[in-house]
């Protein structure tokens, strides 16, 4: 359902096309904003969605079709153009200069209209009334700010030029839920103040708290347009179209992920490719007297005179998944990056599987069985889908002689034929098959943070530390890597520890969640008990339903 007077449209495309050099994203995308409306703009990972708001404000030039924006034709009109006509984007993501303060951040976001003061002056006292923190912080620089602060300062970046049409990427990404209460606040204060709104979210459950329409996309085509209390109601969109997809033929015949025979067996004879297969909904009996395969006791880590993470003891049992949940900049990603090696800790001992790992390196770390992921999924750009997976394996190839290789003797053939095999299956069995000889640069966020998971489990781990899994991938995606991971964990054994803002998915996997808060542990119980204190509650859950609740069934 469009708008229905067409003389109310403040934005209209029509067939857009839009491609990434040979790579076409776009096809045929019909658009419409009504001046006023706040339209939600859903979709699948690698849908295209954040390629067509580049395409509107003129960042990336669509290859056919139009973009008309107040009547008038922009679609190859460059995006400062667009900027000073009443466009502003707020992009995905990391969208501030980390170098520069608030002040230098916001003074910055300015240059278009550098010449008219008393605009910049009125922009610059409604976001600080909108953003009191930024007006606290504003000689801090941006990258010393937390996570939430960071997205608000984009936000306000974006709303300095006080556009009729303001574009928000990825609202929520990466933020605790008191935050995104915060934001859904300050977006609908936004749009009563007189602008216009398109968000595109990973959440459904958090667009619609905002939009009463919605246009959901879907390998670079509209799928569904109309109101949002209807997309609700589609189950034929609203699916999993990577994860619970492929891990659908787990429940074959019990051989593996692909629901085949095996074919990954090595030269000693045992299977090589980490094989998922469906869980029984039983979970495993963690014994509590049994050795922690990760220990943490009295470990300090600081900045200067900040203490990022104070004191916090945390111990991992076999088969078990610990939930690390907490406030932005509460210390979750310090701790972790302590535990993997990439932070030398201040105070403290580390062990793995018994063994003290406090002064190792990350690589020898890796050796123990020890695989992380970290916010951005860090691939190579430049390989394929299939050669990135394909690298991360490399530490288990049975020959990695030069000089064989050379000569494709034996060995190494048959090395690089087991290789080949554990990627097939780890392809298949994250729904990667479309993107096989795609280059990881040219991926949307969602579908690298899959690559990513698939090139953790090549490592074969027996611990996985996993920071926000879910950041950036679809809802529906989100709803099915829960059961994903504790079916990886039923098949492989292996402990997790997981730090997640998405509260159905972590409680629905967890055996445990430990709480922090500036740096300090505050609570420590099973997924209920942590969730139901009062200190949890009060410093990072907050009372915003859909903030807390971004994935799992909502009514309409």
């Amino acid at each position: 359902m469009t708008p229905e007077k067409d003389e109310n449209l403040l934005l209209s495309c029509r067939g857009v096309d839009m491609s990434y050099g040979p790579v076409q994203i776009l096809f045929g995308v019909d658009f419409d904003v009504a001046e006023g409306e706040i339209v939600a703009l859903l979709g699948t990972n690698g849908a295209g969605k954040s390629t067509l708001l580049k395409g509107i404000c003129g960042l990336v030039r669509p290859t056919a079709g139009s973009v008309v924006f107040k009547g008038e034709n922009i679609t190859k009109t460059p995006a400062d153009h667009t900027a000073k006509k009443g466009i502003s984007l707020m992009p995905g993501g990391k969208g501030v200069f980390p170098t520069l303060s608030v002040e230098e951040n916001l003074r910055l976001a300015t240059w278009l209209i550098a010449d008219e003061k008393a605009r910049i002056g009125e922009a610059r006292a409604e976001v600080l009334d909108l953003f009191p923190v930024l007006d606290q912080r504003r000689s801090q620089m941006a990258g010393d700010l937390s996570g939430g602060e960071q997205q608000m300062l984009a936000l306000g970046m974006a709303l300095m030029t006080r556009p009729e049409l303001v574009m928000i990427d990825e609202l929520s990404l990466g933020l605790a839920p008191t935050i995104v209460g915060q934001l859904l606040d300050v977006v609908r204060e936004i749009h009563r103040r007189g602008s216009t709104i398109v968000i595109v979210e990973q959440s459904v459950n958090v667009a619609l708290q905002l939009a009463e329409r919605a246009v959901f996309m879907e390998k670079g085509e509209v799928r569904f347009e109309g109101p949002a209390a209807e997309l609700l109601e589609r189950p034929d969109i609203l699916r999993s179209v990577f994860i619970s997809g492929a891990s659908a033929h787990a429940a074959g015949n019990g051989n593996g992920a692909t629901g085949k025979k095996s074919r990954g067996r090595g030269r000693r004879g045992k299977a090589e490719a980490p094989v998922v297969e469906e869980a029984e909904g039983v979970r495993p009996t963690i014994d509590p007297d049994a050795s922690p395969i990760l220990s943490c006791n009295e470990v300090m880590k600081r900045f200067g005179g900040i203490a990022a993470v104070d004191h916090v003891d945390l111990h991992v049992q076999p088969k078990e998944i610990v939930g690390l949940i907490g406030h932005n900049g509460a210390g979750k990603t310090t701790l972790m990056d302590c535990v993997s090696g990439f932070l030398q800790i201040d105070g403290g001992r580390i062990r793995l599987r018994g063994v003290d790992i406090t002064d190792l390196p990350p690589h020898q770390r890796a050796i123990g069985a020890m695989a992380r992921s970290f916010q951005d999924a860090m691939l190579y750009p430049g390989l394929t889908v299939f050669e990135t997976i394909a690298v991360a394996r490399e530490r288990h190839m049975a020959s990695r002689d030069m000089f064989a290789a050379a000569l494709q003797l034996p060995a190494s053939f048959e090395s690089e034929l087991e290789v080949r095999v554990v990627v097939d299956d780890l392809i298949e069995l994250m729904g990667l098959s479309a993107f096989r000889q795609k280059l990881t640069g040219e991926l949307s966020t969602g579908t690298r943070r899959i690559v990513d998971l698939a090139c953790i489990l090549a490592q074969e781990p027996k611990i996985l530390l996993l920071d926000e899994p879910s950041g950036g991938v679809a809802q529906k995606e989100t709803e099915a890597l829960g059961p994903l991971l504790l079916r990886i964990r039923e098949h492989t054994g292996c402990s997790m520890l997981v730090i997640e803002h998405d509260m159905p998915m972590i409680s629905s996997i967890c055996d445990r969640l430990v709480a922090l808060e500036l740096g300090r542990v505050i609570a420590e119980g099973t997924p209920a008990e942590v969730l139901a204190h009062p200190a949890v509650i009060a410093s990072y859950l907050g009372t915003d339903e859909a903030a807390i609740a971004r994935s799992g069934s909502r009514t309409g």
